[in-house]
């Protein structure tokens, strides 16, 4: 009982948490957005939204990009805080301009994925990557 309502963790439960975070969640990402975008890549291109106003082509670049190359670095823990950061910003230009003028209720996904990916921005891959074999 005395440990339910410790505020203190053991290094191997953060390490478990920082891995599940970034396997978990990425991999869901690519496996439910990233790769069907990657797959379709040619039927998509040019019927892809632009909210940047930088081509279709180009948005759809950079969301295949995010979604399929940087989950997959961050789920094996290669490169992870430079995944973490571009997801970040991916879903921060998902939310305030994607969806900006949806409820939160429509927001809501893209917020959960926010705040994941910020979390392992700030708190790093964890011992469980290939950042720590290599030592960065």
């Amino acid at each position: 009982m005395k440990k339910i309502f410790s505020t203190g963790y053991a290094d191997f439960s953060f390490n478990l948490a920082m891995f599940l975070l970034r396997a978990g969640f990425g991999l869901l990402l690519f496996y439910n957005h990233g790769l069907s975008k990657l797959m379709n890549f040619e039927e998509r291109k040019d019927s892809f939204s632009d909210p940047l106003n930088i081509g279709n082509t180009n948005s759809m670049m950079l969301t295949i990009f995010a979604e399929a190359f940087c989950t997959l670095l961050l789920a094996i823990g290669l490169l992870s805080r430079l995944a973490s950061f571009v997801l970040v910003v991916f879903f921060i230009v998902i939310l305030f301009v994607v969806h900006k003028d949806d409820p939160i209720k429509e927001k809501e996904t893209a917020l959960l994925f926010l705040l994941v990916f910020l979390t392992t921005l700030l708190c790093g891959p964890g011992k469980w990557s290939i950042d720590n074999l290599i030592g960065k």
